[in-house]
Parts: structure tokens; sequence; C-alpha cells
């Protein structure tokens, strides 16, 4: 039997694929628990259209994304840190504060797991910070890191 799956099943299919199942799996597993529907031609229809909404939306998030990044690469974060000799910080600049930067300098909100750190900055300077802004979209952050 052809069905279409609501949510994520398990050694079968992700949520919106038309696959094939045994008739006493669907009807007694996975209709009850509405993890699928039964692959007719009016829900087929609704997948369809389901799919185009959904494709529509991704394609939007993307350009928001875009957006987001050319923004984000054209400015320099400023952030100031107590530092003693050799331009060492005392502690050192986490990506929960770049994150907590970036609203209070430029309103941009980003999630602090979005912000690729390989180490905490430790030093006085300049760096680079890559942010994940959508799943394959990548924007480079300038960073400087003055005493204050």
């Amino acid at each position: 039997m052809k069905i279409i799956l609501l949510r994520d099943v398990k050694s079968l299919g992700k949520e919106g694929d038309l696959v094939e199942a045994k008739d006493g799996y669907a009807r007694n597993f996975l209709f009850p628990k509405n993890l699928a529907v039964e692959a007719t031609p009016g829900n087929r229809k609704k997948w369809e259209e389901r799919k185009k909404l959904q494709r529509a939306k991704e394609k939007e998030e993307e350009k928001e994304a875009l957006k987001l990044k050319k923004k984000i690469e054209g400015i320099t974060l400023e952030l100031k840190g107590k530092a003693g000799e050799g331009g060492r910080l005392f502690g050192s600049i986490t990506s929960k504060d770049i994150s907590e930067a970036l609203v209070k300098q430029h309103n941009i909100k980003i999630d602090k797991r979005k912000i690729e750190l390989k180490d905490n900055i430790k030093t006085i300077g300049k760096t680079q910070v890559e942010i994940r802004v959508y799943p394959e979209i990548s924007a480079s952050l300038k960073i400087k890191v003055i005493e204050g």
C-alpha cells in the first residue's frame, strides 16, 4: 500500500515521503498513531500543495539568510576586554559574548550555537569568525578586540 508519511518514521522514511508499506503495518500502526495517511488522489494533491508551500518558504528563508550574510560580512564587531602583558586577555571572549555584542551594537540576533568559534578569543587584535546563518550558508564576521 502506498502511504504518505506525516512524520519521520525510523526505517521507512522522512516526513512528506511517498513510500510503500505493508497493509497491516500501515493500518494497525501508522494510521492510528497519525504517522501516515493513505496515498489517495486527494491526499496526494494536498501533499503536493504542502510541498510547494514548503519549498516557497525555504526559498524565502534562504533569501533572508543571504541578506543577513551580506549584512554580517559588512560589519566589524568591536569587543572590549581587560588585558595584561603581551595583549593576553584576562578571561576570554566566547560565542555568547559575540552574540550579545551583535544584538547591542548592530541589532542582529544570532544564536550562540550558530557561531563557529574553535577556541575562545584570548588575545587583543583582529580575528574572523564563521556564523552559520542557514544550513548551507555561512557568513564571515570580522571581530576587533580592544583593551577596555
